[in-house]
């Protein structure tokens, strides 16, 4: 009998109130058992002391962000004057190999992991826009979750599916997010060895990549339905669920959370939902 595990993980908890309630309410209706907590943003006070109480089943992992938001430690290299990540991810993938970015990159993810311990059981690590996907970085992660005993880091090999929805393929989001599939599946293939390297565990497959910023219920379904292995498959959203009728990608991700007929589609076709502390 085919083994298919399913997390449905709530990425940037802690990056906004927006998106702890998007988390609480996601949790609240039982699809969302997984969630990737920012520590250097507005939300984290809130995410820890509000909404964390009342999910004590939500499995917790730390996002990473070097991409936004005001440092931990002084990394220069990476920020502005006033500290502020300001650097984006081409300019990563071009110097992932300069020893003083790498060290300096290893001192705040370090710093940011050790913020989120007094509150967390950090079952997994991931990151924000995979800038730990990039090889050197990626080392880095595995060795900080090896040192501090984090059982699963995240990898980002995404099958080909498409949603039976031409408007979604006529988005110009459509063919860069392409684009990364392809450079993340290169990355993932480097990094699996990493993975092996340091005994960790990841995920097979992920759901999220091809789709940014054009997720919805049909998506899930769409990438599950062409997976047909023992397999542990995660797919990552950014839910919000905002105080007023504000409408965007983030409140689309958030209906997700909140279809009731998405969970018994899933199970239908054979996923167990589940998340990081019960694999």
């Amino acid at each position: 009998m085919i083994n298919k595990k399913f997390i449905l993980n709530a990425d940037d908890f802690g990056l906004s109130r927006y998106n702890n309630q998007a988390v609480l309410e996601g949790y609240m209706n039982g699809l969302l058992k997984s969630a990737s907590l920012c520590v250097n943003t507005d939300g984290f006070d809130g995410a820890v002391n509000n909404i964390m109480p009342d999910c004590e089943n939500l499995s917790v992992g730390v996002h990473l962000n070097i991409m936004e938001g005001k440092s931990l430690t002084d990394c220069s290299k990476l920020t502005n004057d006033d500290g502020v990540f300001d650097k984006g991810y081409l300019y990563l993938v071009v110097n992932q190999n300069n020893p003083t970015l790498l060290e300096q990159i290893e001192k705040e993810f370090r710093a940011q992991i050790e913020k989120a311990k007094p509150y967390i059981n950090i079952s997994h690590i991931d990151s924000h826009v995979h800038t730990h996907a990039i090889p050197p970085i990626f080392e880095i992660v595995c060795k900080l979750a090896k040192e501090y005993g984090i059982p699963y880091v995240r990898t980002q090999f995404e099958e080909m599916y498409f949603i039976p929805r031409i408007e979604k393929h006529l988005n110009f989001k459509y063919p860069v997010n392409i684009i990364k599939i392809f450079l993340l599946r290169y990355f993932t293939r480097i990094n699996r060895k990493t993975i092996d390297k340091y005994g960790l565990k990841t995920n097979d497959f992920i759901i999220g990549v091809g789709y940014t910023g054009m997720m919805d219920s049909s998506a899930i379904e769409s990438g599950l339905k062409v997976i047909n292995e023992d397999s542990l498959t995660e797919a990552l959203i950014h839910p919000c669920k905002y105080d007023n009728s504000q409408k965007d990608s983030h409140t689309k991700e958030y209906a997700i959370t909140q279809d009731n007929e998405l969970i018994q589609r899933i199970k239908k076709l054979g996923f167990e939902i589940t998340n990081f502390d019960n694999v």
